[in-house]
């Protein structure tokens, strides 16, 4: 997934395909290529790497034509190499196709086509789509794309090429962003404005389930059905740079934003058809071996760290397995008593942090079983663990991790419900239970995200303090950490989190007149306890902002401010109660006139120790 361009009229496509893959670096992405109809063939020619390695493989050897995609990769499926890179084609290169998103069934579909001969180039689900064009042409390029799109199951935004048909191009998309630009004697296609606005402002904005026949004087949108489907023309008002943001102000907000569907991405192909369990089809253990596992490290750093220690609840609680969790600089030099029966998951969204790297080296140099769980394919820490498992929370521009964040939660959720499934320490209603509680998820933070005015009240009444403190039990003080990171990140407000009960050990001593302390009582379990700390620091003429679940009637009783989220089981809090601390940072930063996406002295990726 990452980057599609479409172009399709009167001048060259190539230049124009190279410029709007350009306007989409600033994505990430580990591959880039193009294909064009050039002499009556389709030509493709891509290579892993930057754009400038595909412009160098280029020079002076431009294809020639006006009709062309091109496509720049962030990988899911197989590692970043020449072959995975897209555009992909079927056996004859009479079909090409370009891909965001996954789909689920493509090991099935694959199967099927190899038994009838088709020899397949990459590892990539996105070459399926191809071969399943070339086996079921009928002469009809409308009618065998949507033919194709009964065959698959998943997420897609997909472009497609055919050789026997090249006055047009067919576009269609399902949880994944796609936009058509209207010109004048062309028409150009995106997964992201930026790719156009410097050739049109007037777009269709492509819905879920339309498919749109595309060519260089009209724009055709039907259904799955035939239907034909009215667009109106939106005009696009934003700035270059704001275009790359999709409008918002900042990467960060933009991100925030994005969490519905990272959370749908990551689930995809692991949460079972009939809703009733968890499964990791791409992990290679048996059993047995995820039965005799008797104790699990998780090693982190920052945002991970924190995504650990939810995970540490997790693991505990619904598979039963005692967990550690350590920070990766740590780890590496306290001598962890470790043998085989242990499982290290490292936690890293880069897959390239330093320390983590490190700690994962020394996991299996005392002889641990190791999991990365990461967001990019092909980097060092999914090269050396075990076993992987990824994010597909997509690129993340900004520094201050949030998308990456939530999916690694939903991730560690997952593991531990598959983990219990095995050993039998979860029963098949429990899981059950949960599952249905995960699939609505992205729904419950659509839902909030559509609710921000209050919090932008609070952070512009609040973020000018000095200090704001965090308080939380059980799960809800494993989201406070990551609160209070957010804070101090990107707003450079002294902001400590601390579990709740150690409010008379020590901490109580820095609660005075005014200090924001926001409380999160999410967690029915120890509510009673949390209403008391509340009490405790309300006594102390604190003001308290605190998050609790809809429906909750007696917070409000003795908070300040309360934020409420929607009603969840309490495993699944967590994924919920981090939105609103996430935009509480987000707005205060905005408050003190601090750069969001970059802030001072920090970096992405720390790839030194």
């Amino acid at each position: 997934m990452c980057g599609i361009v479409g172009y399709i009229g009167d001048k060259q496509a190539a230049p124009f395909l190279l410029d709007g893959m350009s306007k989409l670096e600033y994505r990430g992405y580990d591959s880039a290529g193009i294909a064009v109809y050039e002499k009556g063939k389709i030509r493709v020619e891509k290579c892993v790497g930057r754009l400038d390695s595909l412009r160098q493989k280029l020079a002076g050897n431009v294809p020639v034509g006006t009709v062309g995609i091109g496509h720049t990769r962030w990988a899911t499926h197989g590692r970043p190499s020449d072959r995975n890179a897209h555009p992909h084609t079927d056996s004859s290169g009479d079909f090409v196709v370009v891909h965001n998103g996954i789909i689920e069934n493509y090991l099935a579909l694959k199967e099927a086509l190899l038994e009838k001969g088709h020899v397949f180039l990459s590892e990539t689900d996105s070459e399926v789509v191809a071969h399943l064009m070339e086996e079921n042409y009928n002469g009809n390029f409308e009618e065998t794309v949507k033919k194709v799109l009964r065959m698959i199951e998943g997420s897609y935004s997909l472009v497609f090429m055919c050789a026997a048909e090249p006055d047009k191009l067919i576009c269609t998309k399902k949880d994944n962003p796609l936009v058509i630009g209207l010109g004048n004697g062309e028409n150009f296609i995106a997964s992201d404005i930026p790719a156009i606005i410097a050739k049109t402002r007037r777009t269709y904005i492509m819905n879920d389930g339309e498919i749109a026949t595309v060519t260089k004087d009209a724009v055709w949108v039907q259904d799955i059905n035939g239907t034909p489907i009215s667009k109106k023309v939106f005009e696009v008002n934003w700035n270059a740079e704001a275009a790359e943001k999709g409008g918002f102000e900042h990467f960060m907000l933009k991100e925030i934003y994005e969490q519905p569907k990272a959370m749908r991405d990551t689930m995809t192909g692991r949460v079972a058809k009939d809703g009733s369990h968890i499964e990791f089809p791409e992990l290679n253990w048996t059993s047995e071996e995820f039965a005799d596992i008797n104790k699990i490290f998780i090693v982190a750093c920052g945002t991970a760290y924190h995504a650990g220690m939810v995970g540490k609840y997790y693991f505990e609680q619904l598979a039963r397995v005692p967990v550690e969790v350590d920070i990766a600089s740590e780890f590496s030099y306290r001598s962890p008593i470790i043998d085989s029966n242990c499982l290290t998951i490292i936690i890293s969204q880069s897959g390239e942090t330093s320390d983590t790297l490190a700690a994962l080296r020394e996991a299996r140099r005392l002889g641990s079983r190791t999991l990365a769980v990461t967001n990019v394919v092909g980097s060092s820490i999914a090269r050396e663990a075990d076993q992987v498992v990824y994010t597909y929370a997509g690129p993340e521009i900004a520094v201050a991790s949030t998308k990456a964040y939530t999916t690694q939660l939903l991730l560690m959720l997952m593991l531990s419900i598959y983990v219990g499934q095995i050993k039998g320490t979860l029963s098949a209603g429990r899981a059950k239970e949960l599952v249905a509680g995960i699939k609505v998820i992205p729904e419950q933070i659509h839902e909030l995200l559509e609710n921000v005015d209050q919090l932008k009240v609070f952070a512009t009444k609040y973020g000018n303090s000095e200090d704001v403190f965090y308080l939380g039990r059980s799960l809800d003080y494993a989201v406070a950490l990551e609160g209070a990171l957010k804070m101090k990140e990107i707003s450079y407000i002294h902001a400590e989190a601390y579990a709740a009960g150690e409010l008379k050990h020590g901490t109580l001593a820095l609660i005075v007149e005014g200090v924001p302390v926001i409380v999160l009582a999410t967690q029915e379990d120890v509510y009673e306890k949390t209403v008391s700390n509340i009490q405790e620091v309300k006594a102390r003429d604190a003001v308290v902002i605190a998050i609790a679940m809809e429906g909750d009637d007696r917070i409000p009783k003795y908070a300040d401010h309360v934020i409420f989220i929607p009603r969840a089981e309490k495993y699944l809090t967590p994924l919920l109660s981090v939105l609103p601390l996430q935009l509480l940072a987000y707005y205060a930063a905005l408050t003190r006139g601090c750069d969001v996406d970059k802030p001072r002295n920090l970096a992405k990726s720390v790839t030194v120790e």
